[in-house]
């Protein structure tokens, strides 16, 4: 490859800045997926990765409605007897928010080769502060 093509492929990426603050779970997740997958371009095809990077802020801010702050429930086994282990969205909003977040979009995102590319390219942060400012990226503003 020579310097032209490689500048052509970081012109082609685009990306994003999505701020969690007061966003619904659901909401903002299906709107991610959406972008992720290049539903909202004009030259959507579903076998083809948009090369859209998505980054997100304060996910220690994420809100869910009603009683699912202390109903829903993360499950995980690392496949060992007795290693079950069952957390509330409060728990692990104090421990780890990414987690809530990478879940929810992770769910909604193709079951195979595509849907795991396509997941690398989101990067999630529980403050303001990220480590891509040089990428430039374009301020989405979801009014839910």
């Amino acid at each position: 490859m020579n310097d032209t093509n490689i500048s052509k492929n970081l012109l082609e990426q685009k990306w994003y800045l999505i701020d969690a603050k007061h966003q619904t779970l659901g909401r903002m997740s299906t709107h991610v997926a959406k972008i992720l997958r290049g539903k909202c371009e004009i030259k959507y095809t579903p076998n083809i990765n948009s090369k859209v990077h998505i980054i997100i802020i304060n996910a220690q801010d994420i809100i869910v409605t009603g009683q699912k702050k202390y109903q829903k429930k993360y499950i995980r086994h690392s496949g060992k007897p007795g290693s079950l282990k069952i957390e509330n969205f409060a728990n692990l909003n104090r421990r780890i928010p990414t987690k809530i977040i990478e879940h929810s979009i992770k769910g909604m995102l193709p079951k195979n080769k595509l849907g795991r590319q396509l997941f690398k390219q989101i990067n999630i942060y529980k403050n303001e502060q990220h480590p891509h400012i040089a990428q430039k990226p374009k301020t989405i503003t979801i009014n839910l």
